[in-house]
């Protein structure tokens, strides 16, 4: 497609508005994360332990994690808004599902149901990189992001809120009504981006191995998946730590949760804004170190005595700061590799990243157990964004020799 394609705002024979994109990716984002403040509330309306209420977010992002394999060659070969509009619909089914659930299994069945609107974080991404070129998609995919980084920003605070005043059941009615609004939003504004093809959907699966045999690829994908895994082992975790560590009420803790949210945020700002001058390997870089260093900065703070709800969430800021510079311009480098199949090139990586994460969070949900205080939180999340630096370290370090030779 065009370098600079024409784009009009609710006109679907263009491409997609910016904020569309950021849209269909927030609500994503945010049916992740808004009711986590809520976990100790429906633990008790379930008449479960948190343990098995924290199922919630690992059983979610396991299938989220298979849905994204599925997603990204269905997309290549159906197009993008289709998939979109389908996944969108049944995600608000989903949604009220999980509301007149009876108990706690068949709220999880309809939980994982909720995982399909993983489509709208694929094929943002995707349709992005259909509009433009490597470098240009990460800066454009950055600035998606940053606005779609209000959302896990605030969605904690509003879900604690909505939970203190209307009960647990209220974060979803916002998803229901939230997902209805974002179907008419793709109806009217999301023009095709794919380009047509003739292949059936078993030739876009045994493309496969051209994505799987590729260096280049799996370096973004684990320093991607890496540097994610500390963020999911936060989403597992930290909602035990702010409420049963410290003692945190659910209006407070989602303030306090949303702080890695602001450093995403600004990782992204820097992405969008500097992506096209250093590239995606530097940012890359850069964003493992930031995210290393903050968790770092958080065992020594309680190594030393100084433990604190501020010690723990303070320092998460550069978390979610080095995950702004790392996903998007991951993701471009991944995406890159074929360009041909973005959306199957996209489904894989999150698959990975997501599956990686589904794994983070149940072991975040066993190792913190009474008297354990936060410390092996911070330890997963400290050794994930070290082996995603020597991901990126060895990715460069390839290209280099691929070019010098």
């Amino acid at each position: 497609m065009a370098t600079n394609p024409a784009v009009r705002f609710l006109d679907r024979t263009t491409p997609p508005h910016v904020m569309t994109l950021v849209l269909i990716a927030g609500l994503s984002a945010m049916s992740l994360n808004v009711f986590l403040p809520s976990l100790p509330h429906m633990a008790d309306h379930f008449a479960t332990d948190y343990s098995v209420m924290q199922l919630s977010v690992a059983v979610y992002l396991a299938v989220n994690a298979v849905l994204q394999i599925i997603v990204g060659p269905i997309s290549d070969r159906y197009g993008r808004r289709p998939v979109l509009l389908v996944s969108t619909v049944l995600f608000v089914a989903a949604t009220i599902g999980c509301i007149y659930a009876p108990t706690i299994e068949v709220f999880l069945i309809f939980r994982m149901g909720q995982a399909v609107i993983v489509s709208g974080m694929v094929l943002s991404r995707a349709v992005v990189r259909d509009m433009y070129d490597q470098d240009k998609a990460a800066s454009m995919i950055g600035y998606v992001a940053m606005g779609m980084a209000v959302v896990p920003m605030i969605s904690p605070a509003v879900g604690g809120f909505l939970d203190e005043v209307f009960g647990w059941e209220s974060n979803f009615w916002l998803l229901a009504i939230l997902g209805v609004l974002t179907a008419w939003l793709i109806w009217a504004d999301l023009g095709e981006t794919a380009a047509r093809r003739n292949t059936s959907l078993m030739d876009q699966v045994r493309e496969y191995p051209g994505l799987l045999t590729s260096r280049r690829f799996w370096g973004y994908c684990l320093a991607m998946a890496f540097a994610a895994g500390a963020f999911f082992a936060y989403l597992g975790g930290a909602p035990y730590v702010g409420s049963e560590v410290f003692g945190l009420d659910p209006g407070t803790l989602g303030l306090f949760f949303g702080v890695p949210a602001v450093g995403y945020a600004l990782g992204n700002f820097v992405t969008g804004r500097f992506a096209v001058r250093f590239g995606v390997n530097t940012l890359v870089l850069w964003g493992t170190l930031v995210s290393c260093a903050g968790t770092l900065l958080s065992l020594a703070l309680f190594y030393t005595g100084n433990g604190s709800v501020w010690a723990f969430f303070g320092p998460m800021v550069f978390v979610g700061l080095g995950n702004g510079l790392v996903m998007p311009n991951a993701m471009s480098g991944m995406l890159s590799v074929r360009p041909h199949l973005a959306g199957t090139a996209s489904g894989l990586g999150g698959a990975i990243m997501i599956g990686g994460g589904a794994a983070l969070s149940v072991l975040a949900g066993i190792l913190l157990v009474p008297g354990a205080g936060a410390f092996p939180l911070i330890w997963i999340m400290f050794a994930t964004s070290a082996v995603a630096v020597v991901s990126i370290l060895y990715t460069i370090r390839r290209e280099r020799k691929v070019l010098g030779g």
